[in-house]
């Protein structure tokens, strides 16, 4: 028998092979694209991270290597605080809770559920630029469990057990202990942490703190950063979070 007889049924299966072909892959790249989600970039702490303006360095780092429509970025900070401020270790006498509610980790995270909305999030990135004020308090004996308390108390409401932490190391500003006491111990302890986990990762400051702050002013070992110094840190921030994202 010919098989002239068939090829109109042959043609019609092919047809129907790769219109089902066509559809599973953009039903399969559908689904790849609805489980990739965006990435999120958590950026909190005090003086040093409010005096930090993403949009010169950190933002468009981040956006070249993820494109703009896959990351959500969110900051809130405020100068001059403890981390108690947003984690406190001391369990509160009964009737007492609202006394020391941990505010700023309230607004923080205020912010970061109107800037997440509904979107769907595939990796979760917490920046950290705190410490002074715990230095100069000389609050050191509390301050590594409150780092990990706060970012594990994050990972929790967020519901990710995978959130990147990048911690700004204090500057070289007091390395002798003289304005406050307990500057280096600060230090030692957000490497410490940095270094306890493959998803953690610290990021020096030591030479951002010399040159002309932002009112023009020459700084050198300052406590804040230079003007210059502040573009550089948002710069080492998004570098290091793209590699523990990319890594991880």
């Amino acid at each position: 028998m010919s098989n002239k007889k068939y090829m109109p049924i042959l043609k019609t299966m092919k047809i129907k092979t790769l219109l089902l072909v066509g559809l599973v892959a953009i039903f399969n790249s559908s689904c790849i694209t609805a489980k990739k989600g965006k990435h999120l970039f958590i950026l909190s702490g005090q003086s040093n991270m409010e005096g930090l303006r993403p949009d010169e360095s950190f933002t468009p780092t981040i956006e070249a290597e993820f494109g703009k429509a896959n990351v959500i970025i969110t900051k809130d900070a405020l100068g001059g605080q403890p981390i108690n401020r947003w984690y406190k270790v001391s369990i509160p006498l009964e009737g007492d809770e609202q006394k020391v509610q941990p505010d700023l980790y309230g607004s923080l995270m205020g912010k970061v559920e109107t800037a997440v909305g509904n979107e769907r999030i595939s990796t979760v990135t917490f920046i950290w630029m705190q410490g002074e004020r715990d230095a100069r308090e000389k609050l050191g004996e509390e301050y590594e469990k409150s780092l990990i308390g706060l970012y594990n108390k994050l990972s929790s409401d967020l519901k990710h057990n995978d959130v990147n932490f990048v911690i700004g190391r204090l500057s070289d500003f007091d390395m002798s202990n003289n304005i406050y006491p307990h500057w280096t111990v600060i230090r030692d302890i957000q490497v410490k942490v940095a270094e306890s986990n493959p998803r953690f990762d610290w990021v020096n400051t030591d030479d951002l703190n010399d040159g002309i702050n932002r009112a023009g002013k020459e700084i050198k070992n300052d406590l804040h950063m230079s003007k210059e110094g502040y573009k550089t840190l948002g710069k080492r921030f998004a570098d290091t979070a793209m590699r523990l994202i990319n890594t991880n």
